[in-house]
Formats: C-alpha cells, sequence, structure tokens
C-alpha cells in the first residue's frame, strides 16, 4: 500500500508551495489535501474555540481539496477527526518564505499545523522555501516570483527517505528549509535563536494618532550547525523538533528555589 499524506500550509489552499508540494507527492503517496482557505501566515498553533469551522470541498486543476475557513491547526484538525483521514505523515508547506530560529518555528503557521499533527500522533515534515524578496511573503499566494521546481525535489527526495527508512525515534516533526539558491546537499541543523532584529516603526494616520508597524531586517550572521547558517550557505536545513518544550537544566535549581 501507498503511504498516506495528509497535506496542509499556512499560505492557504490555493498557494502555489502548497500545489508544488503535491505535484512532489502525488507520484509516492495517497494525498489528501486540507487546508486552511485564506492566507494564515504566522498564527503558530492558534486554535479556533470561539467560532464554528466551514469546510468547503473544491477543485484545483482537476483535484479535490478541503478548504477550512479556519487556521492551519483547524485543518489538521478537521482533517484528522471530521474527515477521518488516516494519514502516515503529515505534510506542511511548501511555504513562501523561510521558517528558521526559535522566534519562527514558535510563530510560523507551517511549523505549527505539523505539530497539531504531531500532538495526535501523526509525525510531520514542515517544508519552507527561501525568498530572496522579504516581500514576496506578503504577495498573493497563487504566485511568486521564486521557482518551486528544485523545492518541489526536495519534498520528493525528503519523503521517499522517511517511507523507505523510517521516521526518527525521538523526533516529532522535521522542519526543512530550502534555501532560494541551493548548492546542493543536506544539513542537519540545530534552531538558530533568532532570524530577524526585530524593531517597531511608529507612524501617524490621516487624523494625526498613532499606529506601529513590526519590523526589523533579516540578521546576515549566524553559528555554524544552525538553520539559519545553512541557508545562507546554501544547503537544505533539516532540523529536528520535539513539543516537549521541558527545560531538563532547570529542574535543580528550581527545585533549590521552591524548597519548603
Amino acid at each position: 500500500m501507498r503511504p498516506r499524506v495528509l497535506l496542509t500550509n499556512d499560505d492557504g489552499v490555493n498557494s502555489i508551495g502548497l500545489w508544488a508540494a503535491y505535484e512532489a507527492l502525488a507520484p509516492i503517496a495517497d494525498v489528501t489535501v486540507v487546508a486552511p482557505a485564506t492566507q494564515q501566515s504566522a498564527v503558530g498553533r492558534s486554535i479556533s474555540i470561539f467560532e464554528p469551522l466551514r469546510v468547503d470541498a473544491i477543485l484545483h486543476n482537476g483535484v479535490e481539496a478541503h478548504a477550512v475557513a479556519g487556521k492551519p491547526t483547524d485543518a489538521v484538525i478537521i482533517g484528522l477527526f471530521a474527515l477521518q483521514v488516516k494519514p502516515d505523515l503529515i505534510v506542511s508547506g511548501i511555504n513562501i518564505g523561510e521558517n528558521l530560529s526559535f522566534e519562527s518555528v514558535m510563530t510560523s503557521g507551517t511549523v505549527g499545523a505539523a505539530l497539531e499533527g504531531a500532538n495526535h500522533g501523526v509525525p510531520g515534515i514542515a517544508f519552507s522555501l527561501q525568498v530572496v524578496d522579504q516581500g514576496d511573503k506578503f504577495g498573493d499566494p497563487r504566485r511568486s516570483v521564486q521557482s518551486f521546481t528544485e523545492a518541489g525535489r526536495v519534498v520528493s527526495d525528503s519523503c521517499k527517505r522517511i517511507f523507505s527508512g523510517g521516521y526518527p525515534d525521538g523526533v516529532d516533526v522535521i522542519n526543512i528549509n530550502i534555501p532560494a539558491r541551493w548548492t546542493g546537499g543536506y544539513e542537519i541543523t540545530r534552531l538558530a535563536p533568532k532570524l530577524f532584529a526585530t524593531g517597531v516603526e511608529r507612524r501617524l494616520d490621516p487624523r494625526g494618532r498613532p499606529y506601529f508597524w513590526i519590523d526589523g531586517p533579516i540578521i546576515d550572521s549566524a553559528d555554524p550547525g544552525t538553520d539559519v547558517s545553512a541557508i545562507r550557505e546554501g544547503r537544505v536545513s533539516v532540523t529536528p523538533l520535539t513539543l516537549d518544550l521541558t527545560a531538563p537544566g532547570g529542574a535543580d535549581p528550581l527545585t533549590a528555589l521552591f524548597q519548603s
């Protein structure tokens, strides 16, 4: 039997990246597409608990997909528990824009969708493609100046390796980032602390009232062995992630602190 894949994303069900992933996976797996109806970037593992979720069956180039009027996490939950998809693997992406470092994996809807699946016992891979122009992240996800050809090959190759070799023990999600200009090769990495130098820009609206934009440039340097460093050097970054956020090193200091 062919492996079963639940394919989702955070750029929306019509995103060019989602369908590039579908084209890469369809020859090697049975793929069910369940994705947000609209752009949902940077929502992390946000979940809709105060409103109902609408799900529409749509056709994209003749392929049936399910458009969920909610978050990426909602799409995974709908796929697993409402549509009764029984996947061997959840694939999230291909995201338009890299998801690197502590800060990005905590806010990424792409990674969040894969983490949600892992929380229900289904391992996942999150795929993201670096963009040269950061403005491309905020454009129409149905189009991109970035080519997804090589990214599709990475999706196919990575999933073939998992299907044949098995998902690694002790890993809940594999976060794979693909450089805009791939020089070849994979690197197993750890998360860098930061990707952006966070800033806030203050502006005034036409009525003289202040409002704010969160912004900041990308950090160019990173320690060797990190995901940011691998991407900067043109290699595919493969980072194992776990749901367990416990900090073992804090147990002894806290024990001393809270002793009666």
